[in-house]
């Protein structure tokens, strides 16, 4: 139990970020699903909008619970929330691109699609973040 504890320890950032990197995955392709799908939004639409309610939940998580921010003015936090945004902006371009590759080009079903463009955009994020955004 000890050197389970001791590899939580050392690895808190990175285990705390792919457990939350899950979780964005998943209100991404939950609310993306469900705009697609039981709306009949239309898929770069749908991907659209579960772009911005994953970003907004990535934002709360990262800023409190994996990077632990020190950012308390409200100047600092701004800026650091712009950042984010911006840098998000940068891989949901990406992450629409692919989807736009994969589905129109390819013809691959859009679910497989997204699914696989979330994997790009969690590694993506995870090094906008670390070394952009909440940088010690």
């Amino acid at each position: 139990m000890n050197s389970l504890l001791n590899v939580y320890t050392k690895y808190k950032e990175v285990i705390l970020y792919l457990v939350f990197g899950v979780l964005t995955t998943i209100v991404s392709f939950v609310s993306y699903y469900f705009c697609s799908d039981i709306l009949q939004i239309h898929y770069l639409i749908s991907n659209i909008i579960s772009w911005v309610l994953a970003v907004a939940f990535a934002y709360v998580t990262n800023r409190i619970w994996v990077f632990e921010s020190k950012s308390n003015s409200l100047s600092a936090m701004l800026k650091e929330m712009f950042t984010f945004v911006n840098c998000r902006l940068l891989s949901g371009v990406i992450d629409m691109g692919v989807m736009f590759l994969l589905v129109d080009a390819l013809h691959l079903n859009d679910l497989y699609a997204k699914l696989f463009t979330q994997v790009i955009v969690v590694v993506l994020n995870y090094i906008f973040s670390k070394l952009i955004i909440f940088k010690t």
